[in-house]
């Protein structure tokens, strides 16, 4: 059997950016990636703790140590900057590696940085 676990997760990041005029996705500081073992491409969960929206996208690369959190495109009509949202990914694994798997989570600071 296989399931759906919880992967990464960026805890609490501010909405610098909401760029409506854009094909889609999240652009996301590359330092923020990283240390969450995220990649460019990959589908995330966002979800927005001042309006209770939760939108699904994919990630774009931004500036390393930036601290941009830009939601492009659709997304841009779901929070507003200084919004915080979590963004969050999963994996599907086997039951049994599931039970060992260890997610990586990251909690920035409130500009965006990681502590």
């Amino acid at each position: 059997m296989r399931i759906e676990v919880l992967k990464s997760k960026i805890h609490r990041v501010k909405i610098t950016e909401a760029e409506l005029h854009y094909v889609g996705s999240i652009t996301i500081d590359e330092a923020l990636l990283e240390a969450a073992n995220l990649i460019e491409g990959e589908k995330v969960q966002v979800v927005n703790i001042n309006n209770g929206e939760r939108l699904e996208t994919y990630v774009i690369k931004g500036a390393r140590n930036s601290g941009i959190v830009c939601l492009n495109g659709p997304a841009a009509r779901k929070a507003q900057v200084g919004d915080v949202v979590i963004v969050i990914s999963y994996a599907s694994m086997d039951f049994e590696e599931a039970k060992k798997f260890k997610p990586s989570l990251i909690f920035p600071d409130p500009e965006n940085r990681l502590n």
